[in-house]
């Protein structure tokens, strides 16, 4: 190796990433007939909610389930006659809302279980549902290549987000500009103006469709996911801040909690965990079909962490769901980072040519 180059080697700084436990499987719940498809969390963090390709929205108890009781399934909800794609729980509301693939839009009282509302205009399976943080809003992306955002009381389409060549399929809502962001099938991210019903900014970065998008809470930032890389962007101009390289597969999920964890899960089962500051992979895993099921149902839809971080749950093809745990016993001097790896791998990051 020649002296300049070795200088330059040593120029590149590398980051230290945080150690971070690793993550192991603690429960299965085999509740669903079909795909578990969506899944998300009440704001007391005692429920959570899935969705299948059984067209029903299951409701559990979050630390019944977390232990495998036997009653953890509170209840079952049907009236979707296609698979559940979305789901969200108000944070101000006793309200469920859920989408589904038979174009509907749901919102459901969970004091009476019964559909109160209904939001009409998808012209094809709705695949993605958010909840605006601070606004009575919902924000809803299909197969129909548009986001279209409602208004939660009076059921009106406030507007719609046109500008996708492909479904989309992942949604991102915030408090702050731009407070929709879309990931879409034609590969792009979309930065959309609220108030104007515009896009801001797009990003063309990916070249495989963008499957999953997440965001910290701990600062202005997110991760979105396609079957290329996983790529982090500023939260206000959308700015790329890094690659996250090494998980090669269709990326269905991600999910990112307090402690700086983010987690991709894929179409074949496989998982990586990151050091979010740093883009380190301290582990990879991968799921287990259940006894019985075929190889190819090897799959995770959808994933999140729970309100505290310390549980992971993923939604599986082979009709389970899954609930991952930090190993307790781990400590940095059973699972070391192996820094000599992570600092061969920033150097050919740094050398490569774009």
């Amino acid at each position: 190796m020649s002296m300049a180059q070795e200088r330059k080697d040593n120029a590149t700084t590398i980051p230290t990433p945080a150690w971070h436990a690793p993550w192991r499987l603690s429960t299965v719940l085999s509740s669903h007939l079909g795909w578990v498809r969506s899944i998300a969390f009440d704001p007391s963090n005692t429920l959570f909610a899935t969705g299948g390709g059984d067209r029903v929205i299951k409701i559990f108890d979050l630390a019944k389930a977390c232990v495998a009781a036997n009653d953890a399934l509170k209840i079952t909800l049907t009236g979707h006659i296609s698979p559940v794609r979305g789901l969200a729980f108000s944070e101000r509301h006793p309200y469920l809302f859920s989408a589904g693939e038979d174009k509907m839009v749901k919102c459901w009282d969970l004091e009476t279980n019964q559909v109160i509302r209904h939001y009409h205009g998808h012209l094809s399976g709705v695949f993605a549902l958010k909840l605006h943080p601070t606004l009575d809003l919902l924000v809803t992306g299909g197969r129909d290549a548009v986001a279209r955002v409602w208004d939660m009381r009076t059921k009106h389409q406030i507007h719609c987000l046109t500008g996708h060549d492909n479904t989309v399929g992942a949604i991102l809502t915030k408090g702050t500009d731009p407070q929709i962001v879309t990931g879409s099938y034609d590969s792009t991210i979309k930065l959309w103006d609220l108030a104007a019903g515009k896009c801001m900014t797009t990003l063309t970065h990916h070249k495989k469709s963008v499957r999953a998008l997440c965001q910290p809470t701990f600062e202005n930032t997110f991760v979105s996911g396609a079957a290329d890389t996983l790529k982090k962007w500023t939260g206000k101009e959308g700015r790329f801040i890094k690659n996250f390289t090494g998980h090669k597969a269709v990326i269905n999920a991600l999910a990112v909690n307090e402690d700086g964890v983010l987690m991709s899960a894929a179409d074949d089962g496989t998982m990586s965990f990151w050091d979010y500051g740093t883009g380190h992979c301290f582990q990879t895993a991968s799921t287990v079909a259940q006894p019985g099921s075929l190889d190819a149902e090897n799959g995770i839809f959808a994933a999140e962490f729970d309100l505290t971080g310390t549980r992971l749950i993923t939604c599986e093809a082979d009709k389970s769901i899954k609930i991952w745990k930090e190993d307790e016993h781990a400590s940095e001097m059973t699972h070391p980072i192996d820094m000599a790896q992570w600092r061969k791998k920033c150097i050919a990051e740094a050398k490569r040519r774009f």
